[in-house]
């Protein structure tokens, strides 16, 4: 008996359905992999028997099919390897036996196929889909840490030539299914109603029966890639320069491109049955890797976690906002007002004169232009969404918002006046929020009539790009405020994470620690282009001294400057590390501020690409100093960092280890074959990165220690599955 499928044989057709118990997806998990077994057996006895003309697949969820159960593969470890191929190999054998039966497969995708649901659908020699643009179809796996081994790399070779299948297999580009009809995925469309169920089922039966003897075209006796294989000249002339393409994009350090690109090569060079084996075995020593489950921990579990809205105050109706002020028109506050304007809210973009104000809504403009310029916008839709934005100089503008964001830089008097000028045209329950990044919350919020309504936003630039946005809570903000910020980033189409407050909450504040660990490291009489290469080798975006030009060194002085002023106010000493007072010599003493001012750990010339400054060797040379090891290097800066994410779980800052991991990916960059700041302490296991820490710490200071409470701490988030 099977639970998760179910076969029905009409009029001379065997029906497989798609039916999970209790779930609102399929799945291929190991009930549905041993009914699929069962079911391929006796579709092909019933084959055998004369009693079939055709087989359909179809779901009765909303969605076709969602795909390999990725909770299981978080236990498996490389010894699991054979078993996994294995495995995979039964799964194939069962797909093949229904397709090489010699009668007509069609597959009825009434929903979304993704991964392994697509892998299902190709089953089908005829893959029919009902229409809705927002459906999505294809191999996302790669963003997974995995690849479609379960039979997708072979088979979209097959199907589309190897150089034309790549931007899916190896990149995991999607498509609708008019996108999938318009390139021969997806054979016939039907348009979306309450018959489309049924007008899916007549065109199958209809097709079935003009194409009674229907195979693959990859199973037919002259079959030729489309292209040409891997030893066609044309084709390895275009191959030769793929990996050196792909170690530029990853690094070598995500292996699932490789391993699907690897995949499709070898496999086109022999039969289909042998080419679905080579998958098998790369999808197996892939699947069962660390860099596997840290990505599929992260880029699943814990954006579903967000997506899903985890961190949100629970009992709290959902709003959607129409109205939101912007008081600051420079970069990020335009960058907000068109990342508002796009999502259709009625934006108010504020400035001290009507010139700034201006300037910011033209960014707006020239985004939306260049949307237009490329076809995907057209010039109507661009203006109706610029007349969204209202720039001005009048708070009284601000009348009815809902939500007003102060956006101006770092300045605590500024905000504050900007804060109690705002909050008077805010509605009745509206939220006044700071786009701060560094300053705390609780402090701001003194400036406020009332700070239960007061909230931290922190976007990241250019807003357009970065998907992350920090919400931060202060002490006396109200769950109702926190809710409103976490519905209106959603709004924006972005990832809201959800902090307590801090100085540096916790995105700030991490990066820091990377930043000034490299600043301190150059101090010490590390080369400066060791240092940086060795951060982007271990996968950061870029070296800690470049990231100090790019967001200006006059900035982090700046932020050290107010540190050292609230600290005197309330009577502390604060005591800057080697890495802030490096910098603070780059800008004070040697009057180098960052890429902007032209000058900052790098050279700026204009008509040649950026160099690092030559006097640096110079000025922080140590003679004497033996330069550490790359890994040495990367251990500090990816442990000082780990270590900061494990204090700000610790004092509550961080609440949930989904925030931590998501946030520290697409908020400073942390590498992202580690899953993220916390799952890269829990891929080696608590006792093995304290252990790490106390040797770090013994050689370089108390910034890599951390005491048995923090290690309490980390053991009591450990994920589960």
């Amino acid at each position: 008996m099977t639970t998760h499928i179910q076969l029905a044989v009409e009029q001379r057709i065997a029906h497989i359905v798609f039916d999970q118990p209790n779930s609102p997806v399929n799945t291929m998990c190991q009930a549905w992999q041993h009914d699929l077994h069962s079911v391929a057996g006796q579709v092909k006895a019933k084959h055998g028997a004369g009693e079939l003309d055709g087989v359909i697949l179809r779901s009765t969820k909303t969605t076709f099919f969602a795909g390999a159960d990725l909770r299981a593969t978080m236990a498996l470890t490389s010894a699991d390897a054979p078993r996994v191929f294995e495995e995979t190999q039964r799964i194939k054998h069962s797909f093949r036996t229904i397709e090489t039966l010699g009668i007509p497969v069609v597959s009825c995708i009434n929903g979304a196929a993704l991964g392994g649901g697509w892998e299902v659908a190709l089953i089908g020699h005829h893959r029919i889909a009902i229409n809705n643009p927002k459906t999505l179809l294809g191999l996302p796996e790669v963003s997974l840490g995995l690849f479609p081994g379960a039979s997708g790399a072979t088979k979209m070779s097959r199907l589309l030539g190897l150089l034309k299948a790549q931007p899916y297999v190896v990149e995991g580009q999607l498509f609708d299914p008019s996108q999938g009809f318009a390139i021969g995925l997806i054979h016939a469309l039907v348009e979306p109603s309450d018959q489309a169920d049924a007008d899916m089922h007549a065109a199958a039966l209809t097709w079935i029966a003009a194409n009674p003897s229907a195979k693959h075209p990859f199973d037919e006796i002259h079959y030729r890639m489309p292209g040409g294989t891997a030893a066609t000249p044309a084709i390895a002339n275009a191959l030769s320069v793929a990996p050196a393409m792909l170690h530029k994009r990853t690094r070598g350090l995500l292996p699932a491109p490789a391993y699907a690109l690897a995949s499709m090569v070898e496999g086109s060079l022999v039969d289909v049955d042998t080419a679905l084996r080579i998958e098998s075995r790369y999808l197996a020593k892939l699947i069962t890797s660390p860099v596997a489950r840290n990505m599929i921990n992260t880029f699943f579990f814990d954006m579903n976690a967000i997506k899903s809205a985890r961190s949100r105050p629970s009992g709290i109706g959902k709003k959607k906002l129409a109205k939101v002020g912007i008081v600051g028109a420079g970069m990020m506050g335009a960058g907000i007002a068109y990342a508002q304007a796009n999502k259709g809210i009625a934006t108010i973009l504020i400035d001290t004169s009507q010139d700034k104000a201006d300037q910011g809504r033209a960014h707006t403009d020239t985004l939306l232009q260049a949307h237009v310029a490329k076809g995907v916008l057209g010039a109507d839709a661009a203006q109706a969404t610029l007349s969204l934005v209202t720039a001005t100089t009048d708070m009284a503008a601000l009348a009815g918002c809902e939500l007003v964001i102060e956006a101006v830089f770092e300045n605590r008097a500024l905000k504050a006046n900007i804060t109690r000028a705002a909050e008077p045209h805010l509605t009745a329950g509206g939220v006044m929020a700071t786009n701060t990044s560094t300053l705390p919350i609780s402090g701001l919020a003194q400036a406020s009539k009332d700070a239960t309504q007061f909230v931290g936003i922190h976007f990241f630039s250019p807003v357009h790009k970065m998907k992350l946005v920090e919400i931060i809570k202060g002490q006396h903000t109200s769950d109702q405020a926190i809710a409103l910020a976490f519905d209106y980033v959603q709004q924006l189409g972005k990832l809201p994470i959800v902090v307590n407050d801090s100085r540096g909450f916790f995105t700030s504040r991490t990066f820091a620690t990377y930043v000034m660990e490299g600043a301190a490291m150059l101090g010490e009489g590390v080369a400066p282009a060791l240092l940086e290469n060795a951060a982007m080798q271990c996968g950061m975006p870029v070296g800690p001294l470049a990231v100090l030009d790019e967001t200006a060194l006059s900035l982090s002085v700046a932020v050290l400057d107010q540190t050292r002023a609230d600290c005197t106010a309330n009577g502390q000493t604060y005591e800057a590390n080697a890495g802030e007072l490096l910098v603070e010599r780059m800008v004070k003493e040697l009057k180098r501020s960052g890429r902007a001012a032209g000058a900052g750990f790098y050279d700026y010339p204009t008509d040649a690409p950026k160099t690092l400054w030559p006097e640096l060797e110079a000025l922080f040379a140590k003679p004497n100093v033996v330069q550490p090891s790359v890994q040495a290097i990367q251990d500090r800066l990816l442990f000082r960092q780990a270590v900061e994410t494990a204090r700000c779980l610790h004092e509550g800052v961080l609440q949930h280890v989904h925030d931590a991991n998501i946030g520290s990916i697409m908020g400073i960059g942390f590498p992202i074959w580690t899953g993220g700041a916390a799952q890269f302490i829990y891929s080696m296991g608590v006792p093995v990165f304290a252990a790490r820490c106390g040797e770090l710490a013994h050689l370089y200071g108390a910034g890599f220690a951390i005491d048995d409470a923090v290690v309490a701490t980390l053991a009591s988030h450990t994920p589960t599955y």
